[in-house]
């Protein structure tokens, strides 16, 4: 994006871009930028703050009253307020661990139907399945490769639209409620306390040693973040 703002300066349209990796928006010089310090896929800050994310909007914008370059810079000042703890917030009931995925998922409907009710939208659904239903296929994957669910969709393609359907619900699940709890402490939870995330580790480094080009992609790229990747033993 830095690179095209350098095009669409030349045919006379004035940018602005949001910045997430200062040193990254260093090397590219863009002609104006507003490094903000938030984690990656929060550019305006944290969701269903429509106020702070106006904040962030109205700073980005007044660079373009500014002059000088032709690389200009600017901090945001303040940092996500989401991005601390929240004491107050306590996980789910998930099922027993052990339990495995399927029963966690069904152990989560409570929560997650709250979830829905608070704010009447959920991106559980990518897999075009049932919540169920798109657990057993992770399941089962933990066990063989199996069919494709869907006709038109790859068996690869289909598991990981299912591992972003079972992930989305338990994170969803866990934001029900009062308490506001920081990324961070979702993240912990899910890939450090979960069936939903033990089940997502093994898949991984299963799918790892898989002769299909694709699994591997799909394993190495797309099931777990970088940030919460296993060393291997």
């Amino acid at each position: 994006m830095s690179a095209l703002g350098h095009y669409l300066e030349e045919e006379g349209l004035a940018t602005v871009a949001i910045s997430l990796i200062r040193p990254q928006t260093e090397n590219t010089k863009p002609p104006r930028a507003l490094w903000v310090p938030f984690e990656l896929g929060r550019p305006f800050g944290p969701p269903s703050d429509a106020e702070f994310q106006r904040r962030v909007v109205v700073a980005a914008l007044r660079l373009l009253e500014r002059e000088g370059g032709p690389l200009l810079i600017e901090d945001f000042p303040d940092d996500d307020p989401r991005s601390q703890p929240d004491p107050d917030w306590r996980p789910p009931f998930a099922a027993a661990p052990g339990a495995g995925l399927e029963a966690e998922v069904q152990a989560l409907e409570t929560a997650h139907q709250r979830w829905r009710q608070q704010h009447r939208r959920t991106t559980v659904g990518v897999s075009g399945l049932a919540i169920a239903d798109a657990a057993h296929y992770v399941a089962e994957w933990l066990q063989h490769a199996p069919e494709s669910p869907r006709e038109g969709f790859s068996a690869p393609l289909m598991l990981r639209f299912a591992i972003d359907d079972v992930k989305a619900y338990a994170l969803e699940a866990a934001a029900a409620g009062t308490a506001r709890p920081s990324s961070k402490q979702l993240g912990d939870w899910l890939w450090n306390d979960t069936e939903t995330g033990a089940a997502i580790h093994a898949l991984r480094a299963a799918l790892l040693h898989s002769e299909d080009a694709r699994l591997k992609l799909i394993a190495e790229n797309f099931i777990v973040p970088g940030a919460r990747v296993r060393a291997s033993p």
